[in-house]
């Protein structure tokens, strides 16, 4: 009689502690849809996406240029006197075409930025849409490239308050607004700005990880389920950008890091945070509730397999001709009797 096999050490601790078994389920489910693959797809979107937005930002640049002589013909004079040579003077034609193609600049980044935008916006509702194993039926090209676009017109108005709420947490403007209304320094007044500025800053990611969390998925779910992985996701977030500045701070220093660092720090930041989001998401969907109210697929269907035996065992073989031969045998004594 065999003995049941031991449990391993990861089933051991699943059994004992819950947490643990909480974040390995949460895993699991991170693995089976496919989070890694899906995190580098948002990475590259995100990569892609940020040259058009430099166009655009081009533009905007030449139009107020174009419309602030004084402002111009001082950039020029700057660039002159720091590049000396004919190298300098090719940066400011370089900087005039600029301007006067500013229209045409601008109107191609938007459309590659759109572009860009839809299919970041696309990969990563699906991701999210995978964590919850939501399975959507496809509603037409045109019906799911308008919904993907309000969700990127969402997703980019609550960065937008998301970006203007965390520069509000700026201890140094807090400081400004502070004496704007008259309100004089004190020796803590550094230590309570910084503690406020962590503070806005943590509520704010919260608020925007539960909404992506809750909203983005191809189906909707409930904000109940996605407060406590919005929160999960802010607190990551939060130790990932002090660790990022960090490196940041490190890796400028040099030629080559103040080349390459930023480029390789902006992939490795959109890789984490989306990371860090699907992850919170299969946490969300893999908690208790979420995993009761879950529909239960039904089985496979039954098949029933008949196989036929194309040739007679070796056992029935030989039964087969001893009775033959016994069946002859009678047969040749019945003849000779008559006979």
């Amino acid at each position: 009689m065999t003995e049941p096999a031991k449990p391993g050490l990861l089933d051991r601790l699943r059994t004992r502690f819950g947490w643990f078994d909480r974040v390995m389920r949460a895993q699991e489910r991170y693995d089976d849809a496919k989070g890694n693959f899906y995190a580098a797809g948002i990475t590259y979107f995100t990569i892609f996406a940020l040259f058009p937005l430099l166009m655009v930002g081009f533009s905007v640049g030449g139009f107020v240029l174009a419309g602030r002589p004084e402002l111009m013909a001082d950039i020029e004079s700057r660039i002159r006197s720091t590049v000396s040579g004919d190298f300098g003077q090719q940066l400011v034609k370089l900087m005039d075409s600029a301007i006067d193609s500013r229209g045409t600049v601008g109107v191609i980044g938007l459309a590659v930025a759109a572009w860009a935008g839809l299919g970041w916006m696309a990969n990563l509702r699906e991701a999210l849409s995978q964590m919850w194993l939501q399975r959507h039926e496809p509603v037409g090209f045109v019906r799911t490239k308008l919904s993907d676009l309000l969700a990127l017109v969402s997703t980019f108005l609550a960065l937008v308050l998301t970006i203007a709420l965390t520069a509000l947490g700026d201890p140094d403007l807090m400081s400004a607004v502070l004496r704007w209304f008259g309100v004089q320094d004190f020796s803590a007044l550094a230590v309570v700005l910084r503690i406020a500025s962590l503070v806005m800053s943590f509520v704010v990611s919260w608020l925007l990880f539960t909404w992506m969390i809750a909203r983005l998925p191809r189906e909707s779910v409930s904000f109940v389920s996605a407060i406590r992985a919005g929160l999960l996701a802010a607190v990551g977030f939060e130790i990932f950008k002090q660790v990022a500045s960090l490196y940041l701070q490190s890796v400028v220093t040099g030629p080559a890091g103040a080349t390459f660092g930023p480029v390789l720090g902006i992939m490795v930041f959109a890789y984490i945070t989306a990371r860090l989001v699907l992850f919170a998401t299969a946490w969300a969907a893999t908690s208790a509730e979420n995993l009761a109210a879950a529909p239960v697929e039904p089985p496979a269907p039954a098949q029933i397999t008949v196989q036929v035996r194309q040739r007679p065992a070796v056992s029935g073989a030989l039964a087969g001709a001893a009775m033959g031969a016994l069946g002859a045998l009678g047969l040749s004594r019945l003849t000779k009797r008559r006979q």
